[in-house]
C-alpha cells in the first residue's frame, strides 16, 4: 500500500504545471540573508493546507522523481505542511532541511523508498 502513496504523489506532480517562484540562491522573504539552497515553488491549481499550492523543491538530478517528502511544523503560521521533495541529490536534501529548520520551524524528511 505503501507505494500508492508515492505513485499519488508522483501523478499529483506529472499531471501539475510546476512554479518556481523562488529560485536557487534568492533571499527567504521574511528571513533577511537566507538563501534558497534549490528551486522552490508550487503545483499550479492545486490546494495545500495554507490554500496555497502544494509546495515543492526541486532540486538537479533531472529524473522528474519525487524522491520523498518534507513534513514540517511552523511555529509562526501555527502550520502543518507537507512540501514535496523532487529530483534532489542527498547533499541537496541535507541543504533543504538546514534551511527549513530555524527558531520557528523544523521539519523531517520521509523519503520514498525504492
Amino acid at each position: 500500500m505503501n507505494h500508492e502513496f508515492w505513485d499519488f504523489i508522483q501523478q499529483l506532480v506529472n499531471d501539475s504545471h510546476i512554479v518556481i517562484d523562488r529560485p536557487k540562491g534568492s533571499t527567504h522573504p521574511r528571513y533577511a540573508g537566507k538563501n534558497y539552497p534549490v528551486d522552490y515553488g508550487y503545483l499550479q491549481d492545486t490546494i495545500s493546507i495554507d490554500l496555497g499550492g502544494v509546495d515543492i523543491w526541486i532540486g538537479s538530478l533531472g529524473q522528474h522523481v519525487v524522491i520523498g517528502v518534507l513534513l514540517t511544523v511552523d511555529l509562526f503560521k501555527k502550520d502543518t505542511e507537507l512540501k514535496i521533495i523532487y529530483d534532489c541529490s542527498e547533499d541537496e536534501i541535507e541543504s533543504i532541511v538546514n534551511f527549513i529548520n530555524s527558531d520557528q520551524m523544523r521539519g523531517i524528511v520521509v523519503k520514498r523508498g525504492r
